[in-house]
């Protein structure tokens, strides 16, 4: 009993220090935690606090009862959605448009910030780095315009060429095969320039003496690539990597609301653009609640395998 209670005591003595240690830190670094309160109160009133609206998937939702007034229906939206007829579409289609995106798109970044590490000639390549950039601030309004414009079947730049050979007019955007090219050249356009900026970042904290002891040890260009550049690089395309794979079903769905119609729809209706048609337009919000909820979880589900593999193969990852 004795042993029992002196082993209290001294627990007691030692939460009463770890306490103490916590308030003396609280106020070394209170100018800090004071900064924090901001942000912690934006994620708080505009990121988690929103979130409780997603009881809206499982209620008969009614703006004249409210969330909480509406009725509980549990999981019938759920269950409508994967036994309806365009489940199987979008969810292909989302997985075609962003894999095909993310495996042709995501390159291209890394490809033009090793090609601009390459160039010597400062103002050229100031030159060609603002040029890639100045697409990413374009609105995709303007942008789908002008792809639309240059597809018209009878006055679009392509169709006007086509002509000039003898060759017949196509109308690209009503064609279901030709839509995910489209949307794709248009995303590696738009956004390949800006998403360069953060590996042109990493490569210039390489430092040059690991280049300089790869000339004197006779490596060339495409060694000191790959022992070099490479690994250094490979930390950056990971995180990258992985941040992209948790957007993989948040197609852009701005663009493709804009380019497609009904004729292209079992190719380019993903499953944010149905959550538009039905939430938006026929002002079924619970459903549309419940098929973004399905949404969103699948994501996250791929992002936290992704960065278990991530972990494991190369000791890196989000957390």
């Amino acid at each position: 009993m004795a042993e029992a209670a002196l082993a209290e005591k001294q627990s007691g003595r030692s939460g009463q220090k770890n306490i103490k240690k916590k308030i003396r830190l609280l106020k070394n670094d209170f100018d800090l935690y004071l900064m924090l309160i901001p942000m912690v109160l934006f994620f708080l009133i505009f990121t988690y606090k929103p979130m409780t609206g997603l009881v809206v998937a499982f209620k008969y939702y009614s703006p004249f009862k409210g969330i909480w007034g509406s009725r509980w229906v549990g999981l019938q939206y759920f269950i409508e959605f994967f036994t309806g007829p365009y489940a199987l579409r979008t969810i292909v289609n989302t997985f075609r448009i962003s894999l095909s995106s993310l495996i042709v798109g995501f390159p291209m970044p890394i490809i033009l910030a090793l090609l601009l590490n390459e160039l010597r000639a400062y103002r050229f390549k100031k030159a060609v780095q603002t040029i890639s950039y100045i697409p990413h601030f374009i609105s995709t309004v303007v942008v789908c315009g002008m792809i639309t414009s240059f597809l018209a079947p009878t006055t679009g730049v392509v169709n006007t060429i086509l002509k000039w050979y003898g060759l017949d007019p196509v109308y690209f955007l009503s064609i279901p095969a030709y839509f995910v090219p489209i949307y794709i050249a248009m995303e590696i356009w738009k956004n390949t320039g800006y998403n360069s900026i953060i590996y042109i970042a990493a490569l210039t904290s390489i430092s040059d003496e690991l280049y300089e002891a790869a000339t004197v040890d006779g490596a060339g260009r495409w060694k000191q690539f790959l022992h070099i550049t490479l690994p250094s690089l490979m930390p950056t395309i990971v995180i990258m990597l992985l941040v992209r794979l948790g957007g993989i079903l948040n197609v852009g769905y701005e663009a493709i609301i804009l380019l497609y119609n009904p004729s292209i729809y079992e190719t380019a209706d993903v499953i944010s653009t149905f959550v538009y048609r039905t939430g938006i337009t026929e002002g079924r919000y619970d459903f549309a609640t419940a098929v973004g909820l399905f949404n969103s979880l699948v994501a996250f589900i791929i992002v936290i395998i992704a960065n278990k593999f991530s972990n494991k193969l190369t000791d890196t990852g989000l957390w």
